[in-house]
């Protein structure tokens, strides 16, 4: 294990003994679903020696270790990203420090632009696979080998099993959900209508700033992988109309019900993996 990742695992072991089963990520505007967990500890990033700390909107930037239904869960309520300035291997320090305190799944969620005919704002999509050539690779530099291999294969980074429990508890909820292939773009400004036109040409139709470092480091953790995009909005050029943050912040407040009885449940099946 990396020194600094052990020693923030230290750190919370002094606050915590806690030992998560799923990791689960809370992206932009989808910060309330944490309200609903039995919370047993929290600890904020900032009391976390090393860590970094969340300045984005709508991130509140904090661990908190309790149960969803009756499966042990570390929520990170709030996430880094990349165009706040931090090195990529600082963004993707709470997967490996989740990992290190004992989840075996990581369970992602990101507010994203759409680009698919049956997208809407509102619109929860399964993420199914991702391009990860326009930014950094998290995994550059030195191999942990007890972290995981030097050249991981990356064919199914979205675990095959964990989509099939989330669509199936979507279909048990009566919940809406698509599917989609998500891209990361280093931000912080939104991508141009062009940007958009030639993401779409490539096979991208979800849009957006973090999460696939977050799945990259993950896998190579050995760690299942599965991810629910938000459509926060629709991507430049679709409807003409300008971009805000605030319209992010907004779709997660109007998808909060679907999107937390979905996840809720999909954990709860997640328990008996």
């Amino acid at each position: 294990m990396r020194k600094e990742i052990a020693e923030m695992a230290a750190a919370v072991r002094k606050v915590t003994d806690f030992q998560p089963k799923v990791a689960l990520t809370l992206g932009s505007g989808l910060g309330n679903f944490a309200d609903t967990m039995k919370v047993e500890a929290e600890i904020p990033y900032k009391d976390i020696p090393g860590f970094p700390v969340s300045t984005a909107p709508g991130h509140e930037g904090k661990l908190l270790f309790g149960y969803v239904e009756d499966v042990p869960v570390v929520c990170m309520k709030g996430r880094v990203h990349y165009y706040e300035g931090y090195p990529i291997d600082k963004v993707v320090t709470p997967v490996r420090l989740c990992h290190a305190l004992g989840a075996k799944i990581m369970f992602l969620t990101n507010a994203a632009g759409g680009a698919k005919e049956s997208y809407h704002p509102g619109t929860l999509a399964l993420v199914k696979d991702h391009i990860s050539v326009f930014v950094p690779n998290p995994l550059i530099g030195p191999n942990d080998d007890e972290e995981g291999v030097r050249f991981p294969d990356m064919t199914n980074v979205y675990d095959k099993g964990l989509q099939e429990i989330i669509q199936k508890t979507a279909q048990k909820e009566n919940i809406p959900l698509d599917t989609g292939v998500y891209v990361q773009l280093t931000g912080p400004s939104f991508e141009t209508p062009s940007e958009i036109k030639m993401l779409h040409a490539l096979g991208a139709n979800l849009f957006g700033m973090s999460t696939v470092v977050e799945a990259i480091t993950a896998r190579h953790c050995g760690m299942k992988v599965c991810c629910i995009s938000l459509v926060s909005n629709m991507a430049a050029g679709i409807t003409g109309a300008p971009l805000t943050s605030e319209e992010v912040i907004e779709a997660g407040n109007q998808a909060a019900s679907n999107f937390t009885r979905l996840v809720r449940s999909s954990i709860e099946e997640m328990g008996e993996e």
